[in-house]
Formats: C-alpha cells, sequence, structure tokens
C-alpha cells in the first residue's frame, strides 16, 4: 500500500483526499512537506498522572515495622536542646492539669484514682517516644473513660479485683488491636476524618470544656446528665456561688490573659496556678470552702498480674477492646489533626496509631487503664508553647515525681484555678474564623462541621466524631459514585480537547467522551446512564471513543457495564475505542476477557487514536457528502457538500446483509460467454476512476447516486466498486431503498482486485478540467 503511492506526486484536489481516505491512509498537508507526528496530536487539558499500581500499601506499611518502631531514637538524635526549655515549661504546665484530671477521668470509670495517675504516666512517656504529634499528650481521658465503664460492667462490680483487672485487660487488647492497624499501614482510614469534621469537632469540644467547667469556676455543687442540665443548674444556683472560688477563677482567667498580652513569652497558666496556690496557702482557703486536690499516692507504677492467656476473659473484652481501640485512635487523629492545622507539622498516621497502641499496652500492663489522646491537655500543651513530644514525656514524668515528692502539697492546689485555665484554653478551640470560612463554602462541609459541633455538644464525645467520620464517609460515597462522564470534542487548534457544551456541533460519526472517576460497582450505574443518555440524543454516532486516563481503578462490575455499552454500539453497526487506558485498568480488562472481546486493535494511544478512526473506522461517505463540520484536523482538507438525502440516516448494509463478490468470480462473469454479465458500477469520484479501474466499468460517483435515482431496470445484476468497499456498502444501502433488488459488493474493492493482479483500464486525458457535479464538490473530470 505505501509502495502505491511511493511516487505520486502532491496531491492538491479533493478526489486525491478522497482517495487517501479511502485508502486508510493520512493525505498529504498542502502547505508542507513533512508532518511531524507530535504536532497532530490532540492533548487533554486537565490529564491525570499515570498511576504506578505495582506496590502494595500493606506489604509495604509491615516493611516498615522497624521504622516504627525506632522512632524514639531518631526523635532523641534530633531533638534540639534550644526546644528544651519551651518543652520543660509545657510539660510542667500539663503535669499540673494532668494530676487532678486523671484523678477526676479515673473515678468516672469507676477505678481507683491511682490507676488514673499509673495510666497518665505511662501512655504519657510511651506515646510520647512513639508517637507522632508534637502537641498530643496521651492518657486518661473523658471519652474513653466512659467506654472503659461501660464495657466492664458486664464483666465485673466496680471496685471488685475482677474489675480492675478487667480494666488492664482492656487496656493490653485495645493497645493491640491499636498497634496492628498501625504497622498494618491502615492509618490512611484517617483520610475520611475531613478538616470540617476536625474544626467542628474542635470548637465544639472548646464549648463543652467551657461549660463543664461552670460548676468548678463559681464552686457550685449539682449532678448533671448533659450540656443543658449544667446550664441550667448554673442559672439557678448561681445566687449561692461561692465568691472566693468565683474570685480565683476569674483571677486565674485575668492572670493569663493579661501575661499573654504584655509577657507573651512567661508560662502564664503555670505562674496562674502558682499564684492561686499561694493566696489559698495564705489566707487558708481550703478550709473555706475552696475545694483543692488533694494529696496525692506516692508509689510507683507497679506491673500488674494480668490474666494474659484468660479466653474466656479475652472473649468477654473483646468487643469492648475494639469500641475504646477504635474510639481512641478516631479522637486522637481527631486531635493530632486539630493541632497540625495551626502548627503546619505533617503527621504521620500510621506512627500515631503506633504510638496509641504501645502506650495502651504499656498502662494495662504497669496498673493502668486505657486512654487516649487528651483534647484539654493537649490544648494546654500547645498553649503553653510546647515544640516537641518531649513536653509530653516531661508532662508525664512531673507526675511521677510530683506523686512521689509533693502529694502532699495537692492540698493548696484549688479546682477553680484549673478551671479557669481550661476556660481560656477553650476559648482558644472555638475557631469561629475557619468556621465562617467553611460555611461560606462547599455546603455539604458545612453540614458536616455543624452535625460534628452540636453533636460533640449534645451527644457523648465519641458518637460526634464517629457521626462526622460516617457522614464524611457518605458525602465521599456519594461524590465517588457520580463521576464526572461528559462529551469532549477538540478546540480550535485541535491541540486540547474541551468539554462539549449541549447543541455544539461535532462529529456525527464519532462520539468522544470523557470519565473522570473510579468504575466500580457503586459508580456503575451513574456512568451508564449517562453515557447511554448520549447514545439515544446523537444516534448518528455509531462510534464512541472514551476517553480513561481519568479512570484509575476498575471492577468486575466496571467491566460488565463497559460490556454492555460495547454490545450496545454493536447493535446499531458501530464499536467502541478506548484511549489512555491506566495499567491497572487495563490489567482487569485483561485478565477478564475484555480486551479479547473487543480486539487489542480498539485499544489506543492519544497520538494515534483519532487519526487511526478517522482513516480506518468512520464513513468517508458521511465525512464528505453529508457532515458540514470540520470537528477534527483531520477533515479540513476534506470537501464538503450537503444533499436533501441525509447519510447518517441510512444504516450502511453490512456484508453480512449484503451478496459480496469477490474478484476472480467478478473476473470470470465479466468475461463470461453465456450473457449474463453484470453491470459494474464504480463509485468513486473521476480522479480516481481514471488512474485504474475495473474494465467495462460505468462511473456514477456517490454523490450522483445520493442526488437522483439510477434510471436502470431494478433487476439488472449489479456490481458496486470503490476502492476498499465502504463508499460501495453505502451506495448499496441507498439503490436499495430505491429498489433496486440484484445488488452485489466487491469484496475489497479496488486493493482486492489489484491484490490479485487482474488488469486494470486507464484513461489517459488531457485536458482535465473541474467540473461540478451534483455532488456539489470540485473534482477533476
Amino acid at each position: 500500500m505505501a509502495s502505491h503511492f511511493k511516487n505520486k506526486p502532491q496531491m492538491k484536489t479533493p478526489a486525491d483526499i478522497l482517495e487517501y481516505v479511502t485508502l486508510g491512509s493520512r493525505p498529504p498537508d498542502n502547505n508542507a512537506d513533512d508532518i511531524n507526528p507530535s504536532e497532530q496530536e490532540i492533548k487533554e487539558t486537565d490529564p491525570t498522572a499515570e498511576v504506578d499500581s505495582a506496590s502494595n500499601p500493606f506489604v509495604d506499611s509491615l516493611s516498615h515495622t522497624p521504622v516504627y518502631l525506632s522512632s524514639p531514637i531518631r526523635f532523641l538524635k534530633s531533638y534540639k536542646l534550644g526546644y528544651l526549655r519551651p518543652d520543660l515549661v509545657a510539660g510542667l504546665t500539663v503535669g499540673v492539669i494532668a494530676l487532678p484530671q486523671v484523678i477526676a477521668f479515673a473515678l468516672i470509670a469507676e477505678l481507683p484514682p491511682e490507676m488514673g495517675l499509673y495510666g497518665a504516666i505511662m501512655a504519657g512517656i510511651v506515646g510520647a517516644l512513639w508517637g507522632s504529634s508534637d502537641q498530643m499528650n496521651t492518657g486518661p481521658a473523658n471519652a474513653i473513660s466512659i467506654l472503659v465503664l461501660s464495657s466492664l460492667l458486664a464483666i465485673a462490680a466496680p471496685g471488685s479485683p475482677e474489675f480492675i483487672l478487667a480494666a488492664g485487660m482492656l487496656a493490653v487488647m485495645a493497645g493491640i488491636f491499636q498497634l496492628i492497624m498501625g504497622l498494618s499501614g491502615l492509618g490512611i482510614l484517617v483520610n475520611f476524618v475531613s478538616h470540617s469534621v476536625i474544626i467542628g469537632f474542635a470548637s465544639g469540644a472548646g464549648l463543652l470544656i467551657a461549660i463543664g467547667q461552670l460548676k468548678n469556676v463559681f464552686g457550685l455543687e449539682f449532678k448533671s446528665s448533659n450540656v443543658i442540665d449544667t446550664i441550667v443548674n448554673t442559672v439557678l444556683l448561681l445566687p449561692s456561688s461561692h465568691p472566693a472560688t468565683t474570685a480565683l477563677s476569674i483571677g486565674t482567667i485575668i492572670l493569663i490573659v493579661g501575661l499573654r498580652k504584655f509577657a507573651p513569652k512567661l508560662p502564664g497558666p503555670l505562674l496562674a496556678m502558682i499564684a492561686a496556690s499561694f493566696f489559698v496557702y495564705t489566707f487558708d482557703l481550703g478550709n473555706n470552702g475552696v475545694k483543692v486536690i488533694g494529696e496525692l499516692p506516692k508509689t510507683l507504677p507497679p506491673l500488674a498480674d494480668l490474666p494474659l492467656l484468660d479466653l474466656e476473659l479475652i472473649s468477654k473484652l473483646s468487643a469492648g477492646a475494639l469500641a475504646v481501640g477504635a474510639i481512641g485512635l478516631i479522637q486522637t487523629t481527631a486531635i493530632a489533626r486539630a493541632f497540625s492545622t495551626q502548627t503546619g507539622q505533617r503527621l504521620d498516621s500510621n506512627q500515631e496509631f503506633v504510638g496509641q497502641g504501645l502506650s495502651n499496652v504499656a498502662a494495662g500492663l504497669f496498673s493502668g487503664y486505657a486512654g487516649a489522646g487528651s483534647f484539654a491537655r493537649s490544648a494546654v500543651n500547645m498553649d503553653a508553647g510546647a515544640k516537641t513530644r518531649m513536653s509530653s514525656l516531661l508532662s508525664s514524668v512531673f507526675v511521677l515525681v510530683a506523686m512521689l515528692t509533693l502529694g502532699s502539697l495537692g492540698i493548696y492546689l484549688p479546682i477553680a484555678a484549673l478551671a479557669g485555665v481550661l476556660m481560656v484554653t477553650a476559648y482558644g478551640l472555638l475557631d469561629t474564623k475557619e468556621m465562617k470560612l467553611i460555611w461560606k463554602g462547599n455546603r455539604s462541609d458545612a453540614i458536616i462541621m455543624l452535625i460534628t459541633f452540636f453533636g460533640t455538644i449534645f451527644l457523648k464525645i465519641e458518637f460526634a466524631v464517629l457521626m462526622g467520620v460516617l457522614i464524611s464517609f457518605a458525602f465521599y460515597i456519594t461524590r465517588t459514585s457520580v463521576p464526572k462522564v461528559f462529551p469532549v470534542i477538540p478546540d480550535k487548534t485541535y491541540k486540547h480537547f474541551i468539554r462539549r457544551r449541549p447543541g455544539q456541533p461535532g462529529c456525527p460519526q464519532l462520539g468522544i467522551i470523557k470519565i473522570s472517576g473510579d468504575l466500580y460497582f457503586g459508580a456503575v450505574n451513574h456512568v451508564e446512564e449517562l453515557i447511554i443518555q448520549h447514545m439515544t440524543s446523537l444516534p448518528t454516532e455509531r462510534f464512541l471513543l472514551l476517553r480513561m486516563h481519568g479512570v484509575n481503578n476498575c471492577d468486575i462490575s466496571g467491566i460488565r457495564m463497559l460490556e454492555n455499552i460495547h454490545h450496545l454500539y454493536h447493535e446499531r453497526g458501530g464499536d467502541i475505542f478506548f484511549m489512555k487506558v491506566q495499567d491497572p485498568v487495563l490489567a482487569i480488562m485483561k485478565s477478564s476477557g475484555f480486551t479479547n472481546k473487543v480486539g487489542e486493535s480498539h485499544f489506543l494511544s492519544e497520538e494515534e487514536a483519532i487519526g487511526f478512526l478517522f482513516y480506518r473506522v468512520l464513513d468517508p461517505a458521511i465525512c464528505i457528502y453529508e457532515c458540514p463540520f470540520r470537528a477534527f484536523k483531520e477533515c479540513q482538507n476534506l470537501p464538503k457538500s450537503h444533499h436533501s438525502l441525509e447519510l447518517s440516516t441510512v444504516p450502511v448494509i453490512l456484508p453480512n446483509d449484503m451478496t459480496t463478490i469477490n474478484p476472480e468470480q467478478l473476473w470470470k462473469k465479466l468475461h463470461s460467454s453465456n450473457g449474463d454479465k453484470p453491470l459494474v458500477i464504480d463509485v468513486r469520484e473521476p480522479r480516481e476512476f481514471a488512474r485504474g479501474h475495473i474494465p467495462e466499468a460505468q462511473l456514477i460517483p456517490l454523490g450522483e447516486i445520493m442526488a437522483e435515482s439510477l434510471s436502470l431496470p431494478k433487476t439488472q445484476p449489479i456490481v458496486l466498486v470503490c476502492r476498499s468497499g465502504r463508499r460501495s456498502n453505502r451506495a448499496a444501502s441507498i439503490l436499495k431503498q430505491q429498489g433496486f433488488e440484484n445488488l452485489s459488493i466487491l469484496q475489497g474493492g479496488l486493493l482486492a482486485w489489484e491484490a490479485a493482479d487482474l488488469l486494470e483500464a486507464v484513461d489517459l486525458r488531457v485536458n482535465l478540467e473541474p467540473r461540478r457535479e451534483h455532488n456539489g464538490s470540485d473534482t477533476i473530470a
């Protein structure tokens, strides 16, 4: 085929171009001798990078296990001494806060107060060494304490030895679950905790902390089960508030705020609590109604004698351990991300999971109970100027030292001062500026933020975070289940694809659809509906090119959907083709047999796709005689004609529906002596016919067949001939509608005739004058 045109001159006429189209070749450019293939490439305006799917995330994460476990070595080696002072100050401040708080949390879980202290010491040290967040303080927490109590009530009576041992076992089991999650690389799950959840949770927690401290600020005593009860009881009992307690609390708040404004480098919370303790000691306020922490136990965390091999107890605690472990990770991750948005720290979620798991295992083994990241203590830690995880480690060490040496001084530390510190911290957590930005932005983000915010205030904190995560996941599923599916066309430069707007003209034969999103079971119905809708709205488009570079994953449901689309286009006499299929998607197409079904030739590169389809697949009769548009670069040099008869409405008769005759058979019939010779009609253009045609063939261009009926007997045997057979099919469709009955098509056209080495007739003409025939195009007679 290449040699056929090797020595031919550069062609200028529409007939020359038509010959190349029918041959399936690219016509030479009339303005350039050489065409750079890269200049014909049509590129996408928003391409998606190729994804390497060779790696296995689970295997890769297991290979990182030594890295996760060696975190303390890397941390200590990289620690800068310049951070020691701010970390020390923050550690002391948090330690003072932690002393009374962890005791209170232990009482919430109906466990001995020392278990709260032991848990804070062990979990705080281990969590700091193996964690990731620089501001995170790990230990007993409010939400986890409530979960621990609910999990243990079904095991033993509160206060009993069995109850205490079960608490230690619960911590170990929850820690192992968290450790496995981290080592398995499942920290990626925190990606479903959106920024809106973090902001809603942080702001709600700040308001919740502030409301919860109201009774300590005013020295009131009442029990409440929810926020509304707390507010109502505070308002009703406000006249009976304790003046000294209120003065200490408000004074602590004023002192912290004042130091922040005029001396921001000083540790305001620590100085405020020291000042409050001085007033309690000087004026003996502890004996005058001001509540104080009280004396602390003076023992090291002992190694617990846990029934680690008690399978019955493990079975009973398994559900509770999963709940404690999961909620602990969600809460800790939410806290860590809330602070990272302010500090700019890049978190390692898997390392944080490992740190939380080891901290709970250590707390359970050393007579503590399960914990998690504490929002209040972590907020104080960051507010006090903590630079690294060393601050949390030092705070735990301070709790240990204070418990051993300064336990008796707890009688001078007022709870009102701690309430004042927490009130200031809570105000800093209420990020109204960020909430306004989210509210003005995406509506789904605003809904997630509000639900998490109000859920944190009015529901249990673990349910609030879980609710926010589930809603984020629901919105994610909704978005991924409706991938972007829309038709595209080349722009004016023919270098990029742009979205095809409704009513915008395009190729009447070929539809090009871009899919941006994964083809998985939740999305295939949406994709299929849009493609079928496009197919129905444009019935002349018998061929479809799917741009797949935006599809990174595909499951068997996606394959079944593509098979159905392939079947539908085949039913209308067309086909589908694929362009830039990503490696993971191509792999499943091959393994499922889809590539064999459609044919490997249907998977095209970006450089060849449009050219291949234009020269090899599309009907040139429609391109030249009917289509008024020049959708592709390849269309630009084609003549355009308009006829009252629309070819796209006439189905092309397939070989199975039309009699075909091979070159040898036609040769024999033409040289038969019985007089039953068929009439050979060549439907090509005159210039093509002149270069070579079947002897005794009659030239009737397709344009003339389209324009008027042939004045021939309807029963006369006719063999239609063109260059490759595509225009013969079109001519046969039209003649069949006109009532001709005895039609045949030369199989393979003139290309097959030449390949069989059969003789051709050549018309030698001296004067080649252009004429305008029924087809309206400039041709050479």
